[in-house]
């Protein structure tokens, strides 16, 4: 299934995120997507390429398990702090930006405590590139 090719200030959203925020890519892979650097599946790094979604809700994060415990069992969110599990999959098998696959609007990013990181706008959608 093709995507549309995902560039920087593209928007994201956690699954147990309580915002959106927007995807940063520094120019090394050399390719501009009408403006802004295009991604491709290793712009997936916490603090750099994705910034935190606001709080989490996540019992799996020991920071938000800790405050609901001290809360008596009340869901507590506590700030985001992304901890990337590895690159956006899939990524593009037919477009390859700096020698990896490029990002497409399809692609969804795994956090170590269980949330789900998806593309909710590509930040263009005049390119696209297939799966």
């Amino acid at each position: 299934m093709a995507g549309n090719l995902v560039c920087a200030g593209a928007q994201l959203m956690c699954s147990f995120g309580m915002a959106p925020s927007a995807l940063v890519v520094t120019p090394q892979n050399k390719v501009l997507c009408g403006g802004p650097p295009a991604a491709n599946i290793m712009d997936m790094k916490p603090m750099t390429n994705i910034v935190p979604f606001g709080m989490c809700s996540s019992m799996a994060n020991p920071t938000v398990a800790s405050a609901t415990s001290a809360a008596m069992g009340v869901l507590t969110p506590m700030p985001c702090v992304p901890v990337i599990t590895g690159p956006w999959v899939p990524g593009s098998t037919t477009v390859l930006l700096g020698g990896m696959p490029a990002l497409n609007s399809t692609c969804k990013l795994m956090c170590a405590y269980g949330g789900v990181i998806q593309i909710v706008s590509p930040g263009q959608i005049k390119t696209t590139v297939g799966n």
